[in-house]
């Protein structure tokens, strides 16, 4: 019910209306390093009639969260594995380079871990650091693909914490220009 935001660039606004329309959120919060940004974007999105509020401690609202979506440029980890809370989800789906990072390890050690291609999440810091570590195996990770097609199992019970590391693919530009074609082509013509 509570979604916390990390970050206030331009795809929070994405990410918040894709997990509302799925889940029912009831309050978003916004932490930004930048809390004038954080602002203007609670402001933006609550003009849009949207119950969002911008945070200052990014810590206290980690720990509330239902669903952590963190779409930032980090290059330190800003969610820590304690502060997450039974059956919460994290959504990391900024760094995207070995230098990146939004979690720590101990995120990833604590969490049921998906990712959207298991040969780019090796390349991001989130994932692709800790496997170099060795503080994370490569059994760990679920490919998205695998769980879409009923190959793998997902949420095993309520309180389980899982984690979903994008590090983008074009099949999933793909996928959703499929999508947007069919949903144009199957809509009334004009008269």
């Amino acid at each position: 019910r509570r979604l916390l935001i990390v970050g206030a660039g331009s795809l929070p606004p994405y990410l918040i209306r894709a997990h509302m329309s799925v889940r029912p959120i009831r309050e978003v919060v916004i932490w930004n390093r930048t809390s004038a940004r954080a602002e203007a974007l609670a402001v933006q999105l609550g003009a849009e009639g949207l119950n969002v509020k911008a945070v200052g401690d990014l810590e206290a609202a980690a720990r509330q969260a239902d669903i952590i979506s963190c779409a930032t440029l980090s290059t330190a980890p800003l969610i820590e594995g304690a502060w997450l809370k039974e059956g919460a989800h994290l959504d990391l789906v900024g760094g995207f380079t070995p230098a990146m990072r939004e979690a720590d390890d101990e995120t990833l050690r604590r969490a049921r871990l998906f990712v959207d291609t298991l040969s780019g999440v090796r390349d991001a810091g989130d994932v692709g650091g800790a496997l170099a570590a060795g503080s994370l195996a490569e059994t760990a990770l679920t490919d998205l693909a695998a769980l879409v097609r009923g190959e793998a199992e997902g949420r095993r019970s309520a309180g389980e914490i899982t984690l979903f590391k994008s590090a983008g693919a074009a099949i999933e530009d793909l996928a959703a220009a499929e999508l947007a074609l069919a949903r144009f082509r199957s809509r009334p013509a004009d008269p």
